[in-house]
């Protein structure tokens, strides 16, 4: 296993639990979100609780009194008691082509005296199906430390932040606890490395998570997150998309996304799926080339989408017959716009690569 210098680890921070979203969350994408189709591939034990409730993207629940065939029913990661080994593991593929890391999440929500008392994490890129299969096995020893040991409380959420992006992608992490117990939640905060076309002249969506693409601002997320605008495939429900409050009087919501690639837009897509009485009114679309995140009010917006009426539970796309100066533009970021508020699904910016 390869081994972090002693001056990089020092230097791994321990974030309050209160600043974990916003140190996180509209900068890094949660590579192993099941959203994005991360997998459990292996695991040493999961005889309380299933090892998939790890990437489940929601929080963590709690179902006092409620028993299973092996006891109280828990929302998380559970292995048995007085594990024979030094630790219990799970691998898990990341949901993107593969990723650069950031920080690390723990949260050991409701697992107070049967949770984990330490967890490292380790990382892994694998190059072919052999590697695949040869990460899902208990004696592979390619494993790289991305996160050494840290102390882990009952019931509360735990996050570190490392010294840097990793230099290295990895396309599998494995997840350690020390010597056995309960996680509910393992986020891994980074940054996607996506495999872009060969062909410039390919059309592809630019604003994709599995393609980099970030949602690094929006007015208001009440009730649904602006991170999930850029899942994949329609929301299953009317909780997974971006949701505003209700409003009175003149209003905007927005949404700022940083695209994966600077890119020439062809075409927008904006999905209301399961907004049936709360869709916005008109949805209107900007984009700028800008050389770090930009604000709401900055100069350098380019309209690209007029105002139009949205409907109900609906998939809109709006193609150059509607868009404007866009032919021959390269943008960076893109900025949805809610009139007056609501709830949009899904917002998705197809085009092709400016290099």
């Amino acid at each position: 296993m390869e081994i972090l210098s002693a001056s990089n680890l020092s230097s791994v921070r321990s974030v309050p639990s209160d600043a974990i979203d916003s140190t996180f969350k509209s900068q890094y994408t949660d590579l192993i979100s099941a959203a994005l189709g991360s997998k459990i591939v292996s695991f040493s034990d999961e005889w309380f609780a299933s090892a998939s409730n790890l990437i489940t993207p929601t929080a963590p629940i709690r179902k006092p009194g409620v028993f299973v065939h092996t006891g109280a029913w828990y929302d998380g990661w559970e292995t048995r008691r007085h594990n024979q080994e030094e630790y219990d593991w799970v691998v898990i593929k990341l949901g993107v082509s593969s990723g650069k890391v950031a920080g690390v999440e723990i949260d050991t929500a409701f697992f107070n005296g049967n949770h984990a008392p330490e967890i490292t994490v380790e990382g892994y890129f694998a190059k072919s199906e052999a590697d695949e299969e040869a990460v899902a096995k208990p004696g592979f020893s390619g494993w790289e430390c991305i996160l050494e040991k840290q102390e882990c409380g009952p019931s509360q959420r735990h996050a570190w932040m490392l010294p840097s992006l990793t230099e290295k992608a990895y396309t599998h992490v494995r997840l350690l606890m020390y010597p056995d117990g309960g996680i509910a939640r393992f986020r891994l905060y980074g940054v996607a490395v996506p495999v872009f076309p060969e062909s410039v002249d390919e059309v592809f969506e630019l604003s994709a998570t599995v393609m980099g693409g970030v949602a690094t601002s929006c007015s208001d997320q009440h009730f649904g997150t602006k991170d999930n605008l850029l899942l994949p495939g329609r929301g299953k429900d009317m909780g997974d998309g971006w949701e505003t409050k209700r409003t009175r009087g003149e209003h905007v919501d927005w949404t700022i996304v940083r695209l994966g690639a600077k890119g020439e837009i062809d075409h927008i897509v904006i999905d209301t799926a399961h907004f049936r009485g709360n869709f916005p009114q008109k949805v209107q679309v900007f984009a700028g080339d800008f050389s770090t995140d930009p604000g709401h009010n900055d100069n350098g917006w380019v309209e690209v989408l007029e105002p139009q009426k949205t409907g109900p539970d609906k998939v809109h796309e709006f193609g150059q017959d509607v868009l404007k100066d866009v032919k021959g533009a390269g943008y960076t970021h893109t900025k949805l716009v809610m009139i007056p508020d609501g709830g949009i699904s899904r917002f998705k910016v197809f085009g092709k690569r400016v290099v």
